[in-house]
């Protein structure tokens, strides 16, 4: 019975999950082996990571746009496989040398034959070693080889200028394809469109050889039925104009050319204004009156007339200066079958070439020697595969690891100093720098799933100051507090790049960011809230007093104006001591209250033991600011990635916590540089006024207080 080794693998608990770790080639190898359950991602997009996206569309078999477990564990089992020793994947090296290559199996050897072929169309023979920069540089690795074994063949393909020339004439009516070395050619599929399309070009114009129907004018036939089309419209006009004209005399006045319209364009240049006088009659309108060939034609119509004349009218009415409308109308009947011949033409991608080219082509041998130069290109399809495997092999060399470390495990996210390859890179706003900032592909996802992620998150749109071009970037922040971030402000955004973008906070979604920003949070509701009042209140103190000023003054103006001079003023109300001393007590009583309840707090306050003291106002405090404190310990041990992610369209497997911890690395506040010198003197700030009056205040307030309450016998002191 066979027995399976068992890889012993290595375990970290990072960010509260148990995440394995790929230390070594062996783990690469055994990849297979490990649990689904224990993968923290079970699938990624292929686009917006900060990770080649070619490398990334090599390792997407399927090409669906997302990278699945399957497709990681057949990339690391083909890489792990034609290296000597895996554990070169663990360095992440640019620089791929041959000498890794495992030449002791057939696909290694095939790899390295094909590494040195690369090297030596890029004149590197002396060189053993490759970059991606030159084995994804095809145009120069393919542009000194004939034949490719790509499929297409080019001008630099062909043997002579026949070939040459009927290569071409198929690009212009069928299309062409890049070869490998970025240059114009055709492959087997558009030669075989190229084929049917004049087989079928020969087949429908043969309907018409020997017909006098289908071909009333020859082989002039179609630019005549062009030169009819042309007029056809203007002269049936005519002709409608002339009947009207005969049904009722009095109109032809009418159905001419008016007067002032000639009068309205003649002070202009008229060689610019043809297309208004277009639209004039073909010629003068009479009853029954024939349309004249020669003379008396509208001018932006001449040389319609004359190439019509010259294809058509000397040839179906040899003599005439004048066309009558039977005439025209036997043009009809002569066009009919070849109008309906036209309808049967299935595509005239050939036609520009002629008939007689066409013919040509078909009867001789280009095509077939065409064929043959694309089946000698495409029998070298095996090696041309083999040198695309040589860039798939240095890829996988230099990025396949970090691909894992972001997949299996998110060992860059939660290493100090790497970044992940879903982190975009830095926004800098409010002297803070965030560097959890993710590309966002799908709004409307992020809308229900990001509020799932208990962070604070920041919207932007970026644009670049390069390039014009726009993106939207999430921003989470995690550290500091969030008075001044709000809708409209702006930032800067840096890429991994380092380019800098322009950005604007377009949506915010508020969440704890902070233990302290949650203490702070009630006093500072209640500090918007007093505000807002304060300013709600003296507005509408401000609008009162300015409504009954501009009342009185109006009034007064009023009885200034329509009072009679001499009209006694009314005596003044006597005035009401009572309901003045009333008054006066209500007020007198409500101070009263308020002042003996702020009397007996202070007095429970001073009769409590010296210690007492601060465990009562921590108390008052905890009261107030301990909920807010609880409730965002509470979101803040739970910040989670991964409904982020999901809505970019990741499969992630296991919570991804950004703790108070974490979090406070991925927002930086700003700090001095070490060692920096600070001027205290600042020539703006509020002068300090003398101590000693304050002092002497606040020591006259206590000792107010005290004989107030010893007066009242709340307190006594003895002596």
């Amino acid at each position: 019975m066979s027995h399976v080794h068992q890889h012993i693998w290595n375990f970290s608990t990072v960010g509260g999950v148990k995440r394995v770790n790929l230390d070594s080639g062996a783990d690469l190898i055994h990849l297979d082996q490990l649990d689904q359950k224990l993968w923290t991602a079970l699938s990624c997009p292929v686009n917006g990571l900060e990770i080649d996206p070619k490398t990334l569309a090599l390792i997407d078999t399927d090409g669906d746009g997302h990278i699945r477990v399957p497709e990681m564990l057949a990339a690391a089992k083909w890489i792990t496989a034609v290296l000597k020793n895996p554990d070169d994947l663990l360095k992440q090296e640019h620089v791929f040398p041959l000498s890794a290559i495992n030449s002791s199996t057939e696909e290694g050897r095939t790899l390295l034959s094909s590494a040195k072929i690369i090297l030596r169309n890029l004149g590197k023979e002396d060189v053993n070693a490759l970059t991606v920069e030159e084995t994804s540089n095809t145009e120069r690795i393919f542009a000194v080889a004939r034949f490719n074994g790509d499929g297409v063949i080019t001008e630099d393909t062909v043997a002579n200028d026949e070939q040459k020339q009927l290569l071409t004439e198929i690009m212009a009516c069928v299309g062409d394809v890049l070869d490998l070395g970025g240059k114009h050619g055709i492959s087997a599929e558009l030669l075989q469109q190229f084929v049917e399309a004049c087989k079928k070009y020969v087949a429908w114009f043969a309907k018409a050889q020997n017909s006098k129907t289908l071909l009333p004018f020859g082989n002039h036939s179609a630019e005549a039925y062009a030169r009819y089309t042309a007029i056809k419209a203007k002269v049936d006009d005519y002709f409608i104009r002339c009947r009207l004209a005969a049904f009722d005399p009095q109109s032809t006045s009418a159905l001419n050319l008016s007067v002032a319209r000639v009068e309205a364009i003649s002070e202009k240049d008229l060689s610019v204004s043809l297309d208004e006088i277009a639209t004039y009659p073909l010629a003068k309108i009479d009853a029954g009156k024939p349309l004249p060939l020669i003379n008396g034609v509208n001018p932006a119509w001449e040389k319609a007339i004359d190439s019509f004349n010259t294809l058509i009218a000397h040839q179906q009415f040899p003599g005439k200066t004048t066309l009558t409308e039977t005439e025209w109308q036997s043009l009809e009947t002569a066009f009919a079958d070849f109008a309906k011949w036209q309808t049967e033409k299935e595509d005239n991608l050939v036609e520009p070439l002629g008939i007689d080219r066409v013919k040509n082509i078909l009867e001789g041998q280009c095509i077939d020697e065409l064929n043959i130069l694309i089946q000698q290109d495409q029998a070298l399809e095996h090696e041309t595969n083999s040198i695309m495997k040589v860039d798939q092999l240095v890829r996988y060399h230099r990025d396949l690891y970090t691909l894992l470390k972001n997949f299996v495990t998110f060992f860059d996210f939660y290493s100090p100093g790497y970044k992940a390859i879903f982190q975009a890179g830095t926004l800098y706003i409010d002297q803070r720098s965030c560097d959890l900032c993710i590309k966002v592909t799908d709004m409307d996802k992020h809308g229900t799933m990001a509020t799932l992620s208990g962070m604070f998150l920041m919207y932007c749109e970026c644009i670049s100051k390069a390039s014009n071009e726009k993106m939207i970037v999430l921003a989470a922040l995690t550290n500091g507090d969030i008075d001044n971030l709000v809708v409209g402000r702006n930032a800067i955004f840096y890429d991994r790049k380092g380019q800098d973008w322009d950005a604007t906070i377009i949506k915010i979604i508020d969440n704890p960011i902070s233990i302290r920003q949650a203490f702070w949070s009630p006093y500072r509701k209640v500090s918007r809230f007093i505000e807002t009042q304060v300013n709600k209140f003296a507005a509408s103190q401000d609008d009162k007093v300015t409504a009954n000023t501009t009342k009185g003054i109006e009034d007064a103006q009023g009885k200034m104006i329509n009072a009679p001079l001499d009209a006694p003023k009314a005596p003044a109300p006597p005035f009401d001591i009572g309901k003045f001393v009333g008054i006066f007590a209500a007020i007198s009583l409500a101070l009263g209250a308020i002042g003996t309840a702020i009397a007996s707090v202070i007095a429970g306050f001073m009769g409590l033991t010296w210690w007492k003291m601060p465990l009562a106002l921590s108390g008052i405090i905890l009261l107030i600011s301990g909920p807010a404190m609880i409730m965002a310990y509470l979101k803040l041990r739970k910040r989670n990635l991964a409904p982020i992610l999901d809505a970019n369209g990741w499969a992630i497997n296991a919570n991804v916590i950004v703790n108070i911890q974490f979090g406070n690395l991925l927002t930086h506040i700003a700090t001095l540089p070490h060692g920096a010198k600070i001027n205290l003197n600042d020539p703006f700030t509020k002068k300090k006024r003398p101590f000693w009056p304050f002092a002497l205040a606040v020591i006259l307030l206590i000792a107010l207080v005290f004989y107030s309450l010893w007066k009242a016998g709340l307190i006594w002191v003895r002596l």
